[in-house]
């Protein structure tokens, strides 16, 4: 069987890479909540070799082999005690890369969303060029200039035809 699935055809490969830091950052998430678990157990089993070493050195007060059995209680709550140790570190060492893919996978999103800006700017000042934004200016200004002139020749066009100036003095004389 090909390599090539429908989901390399219908970009499959894009949502498998998106989909990359969120599976690892659920993968460690998980692994975080295992090591709390044994972090919890870690530090019941240290309680009760706490509670053994101390039972084992009130009954050692008569003598006998409690005192070897409360030092032995003592070396498995060290050893349990290094292992939460280990755990913890184990679990700040998560925590850090959980963050560390959450800022990285916001870096990109933010870079992707910059790059599609920067098409969009791309595609608006495409046409734009600045000698044809003048000359579109230019005859913008000249339109308008034509316009004016227009409507002045319109306007005194209509000022010396309306009344006769003649006529009404004449008149006025008669009277």
């Amino acid at each position: 069987m090909s390599s090539w699935g429908w989901a390399s055809v219908f970009g499959g490969s894009a949502a498998k890479s998106k989909d990359t830091p969120k599976n690892a950052i659920l993968n460690l998430r998980c692994t975080l909540g295992m090591l709390a678990k044994q972090e919890k157990q870690l530090q019941n089993q240290m309680d009760e070799q706490d509670a053994k070493a101390r039972k084992n050195v009130t009954a050692n007060k008569g003598g006998g082999c409690h005192a070897s059995m409360a030092k032995a209680a003592l070396r498995r709550k060290k050893h349990y005690e290094h292992q939460l140790e280990l755990t913890s570190a184990q679990m700040l060492t998560i925590e850090r890369e959980v963050s560390s893919i959450e800022t990285a996978n916001l870096n990109k999103e933010s870079f992707n969303a910059m790059k599609q800006a920067q098409q969009a700017m791309k595609t608006i000042h495409g046409g734009l060029a600045i000698d044809k934004v003048d000359q579109t200016m230019e005859d913008l200004r000249e339109l308008h200039a034509n316009g004016e002139e227009v409507s002045e020749a319109l306007a005194q066009g209509n000022v010396g035809q309306g009344v006769d100036e003649k006529e009404p003095d004449e008149r006025l004389a008669e009277l």
